[in-house]
């Protein structure tokens, strides 16, 4: 069934039949992405108003909410009107945007991890360096290859995919997924198959990087007083939380792309699949914002300044 027509529609065979639960679905999902949109609207704009927030540290906090924002509205308009029909067809151009958007979303949050890192890094390891080494042309150029980076890369990742002639066309998922299409490709896929190793090495990358920094943190901490240590706690453990939930998001989205998904219950593998665009964007605001005292503070004063009742 090779098609080269752009008419040519995939079809994403993972929705479960749930019948008129799907209007209770419907709401649940609208009012978790509304939640989503507000809560890290609230981050990045305390941030942005706040000149006591205007550090690395919570520029790139801010960054992260920016990244959930666009991951998340890159998947719930679409996923809340599949909820309601009763097919799932998603023509081609719409199929490689999606992937696009996916995969530059999931590179974009762990490389501003990384940043992350090493900003905690430099700030307790190397504090009377601090200022020297982050610097405002420091942030800019990190917050740039965070973002210039993943797009490129992704943007080559696509075009391999993009050519490749398909003899079929069922996506066992809720969303596109690159590797669900390169399966339906007709002739071989071995470059694809490499370039995808060679991404996906580049997205464990800042993995082991935070990591190592955190290896450094605690031995840094080792020799601390305990106020020392209890400050590095305060500003560490959203950090801390955040990565290790990331982390298992993208792991069981690339395990869930690799297994046999008719072998799983139906519910479990929506469910497990959309973790990494559904955690992460409810999580960073909830931990950032909760946990480190300065934006609290400052999102409570927000809040009261407008009368609003939290």
């Amino acid at each position: 069934m090779e098609n080269n027509s752009a008419s040519f529609h995939f079809n994403l065979t993972m929705f479960v039949n749930i019948g008129h639960y799907r209007y209770l679905a419907f709401v649940f999902c609208l009012l978790l992405y509304s939640f989503m949109i507000s809560a890290n609207f609230v981050i990045i704009l305390v941030v942005s108003r706040e000149r006591t927030l205007h550090e690395p540290m919570y520029i790139f906090i801010a960054l992260l909410s920016v990244n959930s924002l666009y991951g998340s509205t890159g998947f719930f308009p679409r996923f809340l009107m599949d909820l309601l029909l009763d097919t799932h067809f998603m023509s081609r151009s719409a199929c490689f945007t999606q992937i696009y958007v996916f995969y530059t979303y999931i590179s974009f949050e762990m490389t501003i991890l990384g940043i992350i890192a090493y900003d905690r890094h430099v700030a307790i390891c190397n504090p009377l360096h601090y200022h020297r080494k982050m610097t405002h042309k420091t942030v800019v150029l990190l917050a740039s290859s965070a973002c210039l980076i993943p797009v490129f890369n992704i943007a080559v990742g696509l075009y391999l995919s993009v050519r490749l002639p398909l003899c079929g066309n069922e996506i066992k998922r809720v969303f596109c997924g690159n590797w669900n299409v390169v399966k339906l490709s007709c002739v071989s896929t071995i470059v694809n198959n490499i370039y995808g190793m060679f991404l996906t090495i580049l997205i464990i990358f800042p993995l082991l990087y935070v990591l190592y920094t955190y290896i450094q943190i605690v031995a840094t901490c080792w020799k601390g007083s305990a106020g020392f240590n209890r400050r590095v706690f305060q500003s560490c453990v959203p950090h801390i939380i955040s990565f290790v939930i990331n982390s298992l998001t993208v792991v069981c989205d690339v395990a869930l792309s690799r297994i046999n998904i008719e072998e799983i219950n139906p519910f479990l593998a929506v469910i497990f699949s959309l973790e990494f665009v559904v955690i992460p964007p409810v999580l960073n605001p909830l931990v950032y914002g909760l946990k480190l005292e300065q934006i609290r503070r400052e999102i409570l004063r927000l809040f009261t300044r407008h009368n609003i009742i939290i």
